[in-house]
């Protein structure tokens, strides 16, 4: 195994055909047997895989580059907005402000501290944030196609728990900041996959499209408020909480990994499927 193939394969299961902003391989390796397989692995961690004898050490969290072009994949908010009804002018709008915001951010980073640390202990580094978010993503979304626009949003809420394992084992708990698990679920979206949450421009310009739920994995407490007081309980936001949903789209990556016959550990947050 070498690191464009831990890649490729991400890209393979996520349908994507180019590798994102906010994914990269920060310093390349052959011969791989033994990933340690994280949800931030830093410079630290790669000094711990090394004494520990690992081959590689793959990350989920932007590092590197992934960290500098993070900003790029904030516009797979505009596609997933169209695909829901969004008017193409109203999704560009939603986006656009924390887009800039975010590439004046990414290039205050210091971005090559963790790569540089890669390449002094000549320790394969690789992170892949979006094609895991997808696949997560589809998960929700194939889970959300499965239930009723006229259940409530509690008994969507219950199907994820009931459904994913990693809901379960987590130490956050699925909420309704927006809305409330009495409400009708009506049309939902799962925004995710997109660099992080939306925040209030996104929601709103999805509950102003007719979407009447949206489900983040996380989101900040003012942009929720924001939501309530333009909306009240007319719409629904879900927050299905950050690390459970990000281990929901790594499992079944660190699964093929070993279907190909790899030594994977996990650590830093990856919830277990299964006991």
């Amino acid at each position: 195994m070498n690191t464009d193939r831990l890649m490729r394969i991400a890209l393979e299961m996520a349908g994507l055909d180019e590798v994102p902003g906010d994914s990269a391989i920060h310093h390349p390796g052959r011969g791989i047997r033994r990933i340690l397989v994280g949800i931030d692995l830093r410079a630290a961690e790669l000094a711990v895989a090394k004494s520990l004898g690992f081959d590689a050490v793959l990350t989920h969290h932007p590092a590197g580059l992934g960290t500098l072009h993070f900003h790029r994949v904030l516009y797979r908010h505009v596609d997933q907005m169209k695909d829901a009804g969004v008017p193409e002018a109203a999704a560009r709008a939603a986006i656009v402000d924390t887009a800039a915001s975010r590439a004046v951010l990414d290039a205050m980073s210091n971005y090559d501290h963790d790569p540089s640390i890669a390449r002094l202990l000549d320790m394969p580094y690789v992170n892949i944030h979006t094609p895991l978010d997808e696949i997560g993503r589809r998960r929700m979304a194939e889970c959300a196609a499965r239930i009723s626009p006229r259940a409530s949003v509690g008994d969507f809420v219950r199907l994820l728990r009931e459904t994913f394992g990693e809901f379960r084992r987590a130490a956050t708990h699925i909420e309704v900041p927006v809305g409330g698990e009495d409400r009708p679920l009506g049309r939902v979206v799962i925004s995710h996959a997109a660099g992080t949450n939306g925040g209030h421009a996104v929601a709103k310009a999805y509950f102003e499209a007719g979407i009447d739920t949206v489900l983040y994995i996380h989101c900040r407490p003012d942009e929720a408020r924001r939501l309530r007081d333009e909306f009240g309980t007319s719409k629904s936001l879900i927050v299905t909480g950050h690390i459970a949903s990000d281990s929901l789209g790594i499992n079944p990556y660190v699964d093929r990994l070993r279907r190909e016959g790899l030594e994977i550990v996990t650590a830093s947050g990856v919830l277990p499927a299964e006991a």
